[in-house]
C-alpha cells in the first residue's frame, strides 16, 4: 500500500515563502512523474507543477511559473515544492500525486497515488 503523506503547509504573509513536503512509503516512487495540485474552497482541484523521474523535467502552471519550485529526492522517496513570493490567492489545499508515466505529468495525466492535503493560507 503506498502512501503520500504531505507536510509544510500553514499560515504565511503575502510576499513570503513556504515549502511543502510530500514523503511516500510503501514502496520507492523513483519511475514515477510526480506532480503537486491545490483545491481552493468551491473550486475544483488545479494542477500546479510536474517533475519527472529523475527531477530532470518540470512543468508549471502559468499562475506559479517564476515563483514555485518542485524538486524531487529520490534516496528519500521525497518530492518538494518551495513556493515564493507568495499571494492571497495561493490559498489552498495542496496535494502530491504520483503519476503512472514517468515523464513530468500534467494536469491530463493519470494519476495512481494521492496525498490527503496540506493547507496553505496566504493572509494580505
Amino acid at each position: 500500500q503506498v502512501q503520500l503523506v504531505e507536510s509544510g503547509g500553514g499560515l504565511v504573509q503575502a510576499g513570503g515563502s513556504l515549502g511543502l513536503a510530500c514523503a511516500a512509503s510503501g514502496r520507492a516512487l523513483r519511475n514515477n512523474g510526480m506532480a503537486w495540485f491545490r483545491q481552493a474552497p468551491g473550486e475544483e482541484r488545479k494542477f500546479v507543477a510536474g517533475i519527472d523521474w529523475s527531477g530532470g523535467g518540470t512543468v508549471y502552471a502559468d499562475s506559479v511559473k517564476g515563483r514555485f519550485t518542485i524538486s524531487r529526492d529520490n534516496d528519500k522517496n521525497t518530492v518538494y515544492l518551495l513556493m515564493n513570493s507568495l499571494k492571497p490567492e495561493d490559498t489552498a489545499v495542496y496535494y502530491c500525486a504520483a503519476s503512472y508515466a514517468a515523464v513530468a505529468p500534467g494536469p491530463g495525466y493519470r494519476y495512481i497515488y494521492w496525498g490527503q492535503g496540506t493547507q496553505v493560507t496566504v493572509s494580505s
